[in-house]
């Protein structure tokens, strides 16, 4: 027969109401509305950094450990329409991630701007990383 640990219900005290008012709901997040901290994930076994993965993409493992990013890249290209103005940014830390880019046109965002972290996770910590223009894309150098 299963046998399971029960534990005794204990009565609130002064302790348990203490503990009670320190708590917060389980339904509301604790992570703030603006967030600046990009946290990724950097494999243990092939050092290949990586945003919000299950597998390394490299080799396959799942042992990563998480490091602070310093929260500026590059654009790469543009992914989607212009009305939802999301591109692919290459971090500086070496890994790729999808991003919005908000407080500039769609038109004025070029392959090779540099951006900075606004927000890294929403408050619910679904969606995507919201980035800004910290410079714009060098023009384009002819080769003639």
């Amino acid at each position: 027969m299963l046998q399971t640990a029960t534990r005794e219900h204990t009565g609130l005290g002064e302790d348990g109401e203490a503990a009670a008012a320190d708590s917060t709901p389980t339904g509301m997040p604790t992570v703030p509305a603006v967030c600046r901290e990009l946290v990724f994930q950097r494999c243990l076994w092939c050092g290949t950094p990586d945003y919000r993965r299950s597998s390394c993409r490299a080799c396959g493992s799942r042992a990563f450990q998480r490091e602070r990013s310093v929260g500026e890249g590059a654009v790469v290209r543009r992914n989607g329409h212009a009305q939802q103005n999301t591109w692919f940014v290459a971090m500086d830390e070496g890994f790729n991630l999808l991003c919005q880019v908000t407080g500039t046109a769609p038109m004025v965002v070029a392959v090779g701007a540099r951006v900075t972290v606004v927000r890294a996770v929403t408050p619910l910590g679904q969606g995507l990383p919201v980035v800004e223009l910290t410079r714009p894309a060098p023009p384009a150098k002819r080769w003639w």
